[in-house]
């Protein structure tokens, strides 16, 4: 049963970035899912896959691993390159790609 500590990534639907700051530990999948006959949905038996234990430091995830005796893997979070835009350059005159509808 191996564990996951990450730091979830920014909704893509979404501009806010709420949970992002949180750590989350959540456990791979111990076997594959399997179609259902009947329906086609997706089925495991596996009921570890629906746990997510939110933290607020890296520190606290690791150590209740540990407390508890799971295998974990940290894998450390991208911050992303703020990219600084102004409405402004819309409209200057050394665009590099003229104005146009």
């Amino acid at each position: 049963m191996l564990a996951r500590i990450f730091r979830p990534a920014k909704n893509a639907m979404q501009s806010g970035k709420a949970r992002t700051k949180e750590w989350m530990l959540s456990f791979e999948p111990a076997s594959a899912r399997l179609p259902d006959p009947l329906m086609g949905w997706q089925q495991t038996g596996d009921m570890n896959g629906q746990v997510e234990l939110y933290f607020d430091t890296q520190d606290e995830a690791v150590a209740y691993a540990q407390k508890h005796g799971i295998a974990f893997q940290v894998t450390e979070a991208k911050n992303p390159k703020p990219i600084l835009k102004a409405y402004a350059d819309n409209f200057a005159f050394n665009r590099k790609q003229p104005w146009t509808h």
